[in-house]
């Protein structure tokens, strides 16, 4: 396999940086110009990857194509761009659903859509896939792992969990505010905060036959600390509101 990007910006590089730290990978890799300092600085870096001099350039030197252009020139891009039947394309782009896109590149016989993160760098987080393809789930499984969807409708409700991210930092921020306001110097709470959450991240997986819910209520000591500030963050009806949040990003993500 040759895996050609069109786009290069942070996911493309983040992709292509994971992809590298696996030992023993020497997967020919073309990237788009654009960005220009990320695309020469990933051919500084690695010895098989080059930089295109265009992006239909990145797709005649290549068979695997990763498309990570921005939503809203994304249509523009594809439509000037020759595909080939034989072209293998993963379509990285958010809003945009893997029927319009298949449109766009054909007569590209294989299109599925991917959404890897950030943190595939460091070959962690998981990849959606839509729909199942073995050689994509096998690309991505060694980048963090991957899930497979059958369908665009549990593709876009799993991209809402992408939504949250920020407000998972904001809460974190709260806490190492707050405890910063009563003296506690800030290195040191921010590293017990992030000992902490690095802690609970992994409770999942000592309870895998139980929701998110037990877990809450394990944690959640009858007349303690822990239940009384769930108890009143719920009675505010701060949990309703997250979830009207949630359901707003996913018609955003649906189109509507």
């Amino acid at each position: 396999m040759k895996l050609g990007f069109v786009g290069t910006g942070a996911l493309s590089s983040a992709i292509v940086t994971g992809l590298k730290s696996l030992p023993g990978e020497t997967t020919p890799v073309v990237v788009s110009p654009r960005s220009e300092e990320i695309a020469a600085d990933l051919a500084a870096r690695y010895a098989d990857v080059r930089v295109a001099a265009d992006n239909q350039s990145v797709l005649d030197q290549c068979d695997a194509v990763m498309l990570a252009v921005r939503p809203q020139i994304a249509r523009d891009v594809l439509r000037e761009l020759r595909f080939r039947p034989d072209h293998h394309v993963i379509s990285l782009i958010a809003m945009v659903s893997r029927e319009e896109i298949a449109g766009l590149v054909a007569p590209a016989a294989h299109v599925g859509k991917a959404l890897p993160m950030p943190m595939i760098a460091r070959l962690q987080g998981a990849t959606i896939i839509c729909p199942p393809d073995p050689t994509v789930a096998a690309f991505f499984g060694r980048l963090g792992g991957v899930i497979e969807v059958e369908d665009q409708s549990e593709f876009d409700a799993l991209t809402v969990v992408t939504a949250t991210y920020a407000s998972y930092f904001k809460y974190l921020d709260t806490i190492h505010g707050w405890v910063r306001s009563q003296g506690v110097a800030g290195d040191k709470t921010r590293a017990y905060i992030t000992s902490i959450y690095k802690a609970l991240a992994n409770a999942p997986d000592t309870a895998p036959d139980e929701d998110f819910i037990h877990l809450s209520r394990d944690y959640a000591t009858r007349g303690g600390i822990n239940e009384q500030v769930l108890r009143e963050l719920t009675e505010r009806g701060t949990f309703d509101a997250f979830a009207e949040s949630l359901g707003r990003a996913h018609q955003r993500i649906i189109g509507k």
